[in-house]
């Protein structure tokens, strides 16, 4: 990342004499400082009061730390900081948030999630880079829990505790870090059992407005523990460590795949829903639309060379149980139709990552919307069908989780600003590497949420794009009142506004 832009230097120029691209946004709206304050910030008063590195635009290293540890190779170029800071350890945290809060500069966090929308990137204010948060503090297997900081990556994380017979309700992707993922709730492996990841935070130590180092429970600070589980990008403070609560790793990690015609979705997508609350809570059960893999890619050429895949994975104590558990997918009316199946393969947490992240590379343009829904399975993969057979790029996928276990839709957290809840969760994730290619993947993906939009209940703000839709911010809870109260609490522990909210500099 940090590859150059074109106008790179007349965008800086422009930023640093105190406007943005076209002239029509000048400085005293970019992070709430004047025309003076920007021409006239003193990064080497900061560089002397923090351990790590300090950059500006004039910086010859600015877009190496701008664009570094961003997942999304489709950059936004007209939101760039006055300022960043890549810290070293929560002292520098401490002393930036207060370095921001003195020279009326606005603070936005880079926690190391997926956030498709890049969030983290602002007209103006101060970035607070925490890639160097990366350590492991401490895990107490006598008390099954953990004291981590919060750029470790979710494969990180399981590979340590794995290795003492523990485990952590992770996300899905392997390199995605824990603390992007934890603010936003947290869509978890074994998230029926185990629940989001949001659920698993016994307390977190944050950095506030004023620049203090506090410890939020649901014993102390409860607003802040109840708003870090879940508001996302939106959150009023700084997480530097999170302490965990761990679980048994399963001993019997089972993976199983169906490859279907994917003019049968409808098929199967309705008999998934109709099995699903059937299915204990231990199998992870998902529906996708991909590109056929190269083994059957000559059976689908009639099909644009797609196909529908239903995955299960089963996270049990013994082959037994993981053989039981997942018995009644051999009963699909159209298994004698499947064009490829594996049944029942040991796994481990390493393994369940290869494969997740083989479909969700790195270094791609990305579109995602990541939605929560109650419509019926089939209406839904039906009326997607024939869009995706007209996608633009092979790696572009639709994906969703069929919840499962006698309670659905699952309870979320009730103590976490985390609240949305529905019987599916997924969308369209696009894909595709050639900027060239851009135009036509937008207009595909844009399509797509046209279709999905009377099947919609939510949204999830980790990977949603709340840049283009900034009324999926809202839908992204269960009630205005829950998004009420994130505003509510942000004006009473940051009423002159430190942290940037969830619109300000992206627009």
């Amino acid at each position: 990342m940090g590859n150059a832009r074109d106008g790179d230097f007349s965008r800086r120029a422009l930023m640093v004499g105190g406007a943005l691209v076209g002239g029509s946004v000048c400085a005293e709206a970019m992070a709430g400082v004047t025309r003076e304050q920007s021409r006239t910030i003193n990064a080497d008063a900061l560089r002397h009061k923090i351990r790590g590195k300090v950059a500006t635009p004039e910086s010859a290293d600015f877009d190496e730390l701008l664009f570094e540890g961003l997942w999304n190779e489709l950059h936004p170029t007209d939101r760039l900081p006055q300022i960043i800071a890549r810290v070293e350890d929560e002292q520098d945290v401490c002393e930036a948030v207060r370095f921001a809060r003195h020279k009326g500069l606005k603070v936005v966090v880079r926690g190391g999630g997926h956030n498709w929308c890049n969030p983290s990137l602002r007209q103006g204010g101060m970035l607070i880079d925490l890639s160097h948060l990366n350590k492991i503090i401490s895990i107490n297997t006598a008390s099954r829990t953990a004291t981590l900081q919060p750029i470790i990556s979710n494969r990180d994380v399981q590979r340590h505790l794995n290795a003492h017979g523990l485990a952590y309700p992770s996300g899905h992707c392997p390199q995605v870090k824990l603390s992007g993922y934890l603010l936003s709730g947290g869509m978890s492996w074994n998230q029926g059992v185990w629940g989001p990841g949001a659920g698993s935070v016994e307390a977190i130590d944050i950095v506030t407005a004023e620049g203090d180092l506090i410890t939020a429970s649901k014993n102390e600070n409860v607003d802040y523990f109840w708003a870090a589980r879940g508001a996302g990008y939106g959150f009023f403070g700084v997480v530097v460590r999170y302490h965990l609560k761990l679980y048994p790793l399963p001993k019997h990690i089972t993976a199983n795949s169906y490859y279907y015609n994917i003019d049968k979705v409808g098929v199967v997508a309705e008999w998934l829903g109709d099995i699903a609350g059937r299915l204990p809570a231990n199998v992870e059960l998902s529906l996708f639309l991909v590109s056929a893999p190269p083994e059957l890619a000559e059976k689908c050429k009639g099909q644009s060379g797609k196909v529908s895949l239903v995955t299960a994975t089963t996270f049990a104590d013994s082959e037994e149980e993981a053989r039981r558990a997942t018995a009644l997918l051999e009963q699909s009316p159209i298994v004698g139709e499947c064009l490829s199946k594996t049944v029942n393969e040991h796994v481990n947490f390493d393994r369940l990552f290869d494969m997740s992240g083989a479909m969700w590379p790195a270094n791609r343009r990305n579109q995602v919307e990541a939605m929560f829904s109650n419509s019926s399975p089939k209406e839904l993969l039906e009326a997607l069908r024939e869009h995706f057979m007209r996608a633009p790029s092979s790696e572009s996928l639709i994906l969703y989780a069929f919840f499962t276990g006698p309670h659905l839709p699952p309870a979320a957290p009730n103590d976490a600003a985390f609240s949305m809840s529905a019987r599916l969760y997924g969308g369209p994730w696009s894909m595709w590497k050639d900027a060239r290619d851009d135009e036509e993947n937008l207009s595909w993906h844009k399509k797509y949420l046209e279709i999905l939009k009377p099947f919609t209940a939510g949204h999830y703000i980790g990977e949603s794009d709340t840049v283009t839709y900034p009324d999926h911010v809202r839908h992204a809870f269960a009630t205005r009142a829950d998004f009420q109260r994130i505003e509510q609490l942000r004006k009473k522990h940051d009423p002159t506004g430190v942290f940037f909210n969830y619109f300000d500099g992206l627009r």
